[in-house]
């Protein structure tokens, strides 16, 4: 087989390559704003509509398992719908959710950016504890000491820190934190969320210094 033909059997195949990343990055993409739009919507729908993208999360996560990307967001979608569903049912979610973030950690050691460690912490703050689900404080604050060491300045991860040290009545580090969150500054992809965070956390800080 001639050096030309060699060339052009590699130039296919990482055109190939590309074009396979491309679609799962378009999907991801198109996930992630359907769930900014849902994270504000009216709380009566947020449940169902949550439900529904995780099941697109799911197909997708099957469709491409060792892209790292794609289980972070599966893994933040089914938090969020087990945060929003609440009691018993949240626990398939929650664990659902700490598997497929757990394996996205393993590919991509910063867990994109910050995101899984930050979910993770608030997943093992809020789930119960042994023997009914996996809660545990001190694995939750190495999550989110692991967040803060990857993106310091965040908003989702200063404010979900706070949150956890104030539910632990630390408020001064928590007022710390959460002043961190109001100046930090929103990610262009995740401005609606990272602005509705900020806002809870001038409502925290407001709490927190009376």
């Amino acid at each position: 087989m001639s050096r030309r033909h060699l060339l052009a059997i590699a130039l296919c195949l990482a055109l190939g390559s590309v074009s396979v990343a491309q679609a799962w990055e378009n999907e991801v993409f198109s996930l992630r704003n359907r769930w900014e739009n849902i994270t504000t919507m009216d709380e009566a729908r947020r449940a169902d509509a949550l439900s529904a993208l995780a099941d697109e999360a799911g197909a997708l996560a099957d469709a491409h398992p060792d892209a790292s990307d794609v289980l972070v967001w599966q893994g933040i979608i089914l938090a969020s719908l087990a945060r929003e569903v609440g009691g018993l049912d949240a626990l398939g979610p929650a664990k659902e959710a700490r598997r497929v973030l757990e394996r996205a950690i393993e590919l991509d050691p910063e867990g994109h950016h910050g995101s899984a460690y930050v979910t993770l912490g608030a997943l093992y703050a809020r789930a119960p504890g042994w023997p009914v689900a996996f809660g545990d404080d001190d694995t939750a604050e190495r999550m989110f000491e692991r967040a803060l060491e990857i993106r310091p300045k965040g908003i989702d991860v200063n404010y979900y820190y706070a949150a956890f040290l104030a539910d632990e009545g630390r408020d001064q580090q928590a007022l710390t934190h959460a002043r961190r969150a109001l100046e930090g500054q929103a990610r262009e992809e995740r401005q609606a969320s990272d602005e509705a965070l900020r806002r809870q956390a001038r409502v925290m800080v407001e709490r927190l210094e009376k």
